[in-house]
């Protein structure tokens, strides 16, 4: 098993359970004690509610990632008390953008647990993809 405390952000990741086959770019299990966030999904709106990329998935992708950003701080926390994302998006070959963008902003270290789902449809019919995080802030 590869366990990996981090201090910072009060939280162990673990990203190879034992008979568990290692994950490529995400953590299998991710815990901590503290207040729990949650954010709702987001997708690719800019202030004014217009869509930033309209079919460029790293630019929608680098909007939603603000826009998480912008949520977590919100409520006092950052990527790295991120325990999950949940992906959703309308074409899985959108997800290698995706990944790039989210290596920008989450360190390889700290990769919270992920699933990804590819979806018929989103809100409005331009959008890409839209992603949730779950975050637990240190007590």
């Amino acid at each position: 098993m590869i366990t990996t405390p981090h201090p910072a952000g009060g939280l162990t990741r673990v990203t190879a359970p034992e008979g568990v086959a290692p994950g490529t770019g995400y953590s299998h299990v991710v815990w901590g004690t503290g207040r729990f966030v949650a954010v709702s999904g987001q997708c690719a709106f800019d202030e004014e509610g217009d869509v930033v990329g309209e079919g460029d998935a790293a630019a929608q992708a680098r909007q939603v990632f603000e826009n998480l950003r912008r949520c977590l701080a919100a409520a006092g926390a950052g990527f790295e008390h991120v325990v999950k994302l949940t992906y959703f998006v309308t074409d899985v070959a959108h997800l290698p953008a995706v990944r790039a963008v989210r290596d920008e902003v989450i360190a390889p270290d700290l990769l919270p647990a992920s699933s990804a789902v590819q979806v018929a449809a989103l809100v409005r019919p331009e959008l890409l993809l839209e992603v949730e995080a779950f975050a637990v802030l240190p007590a």
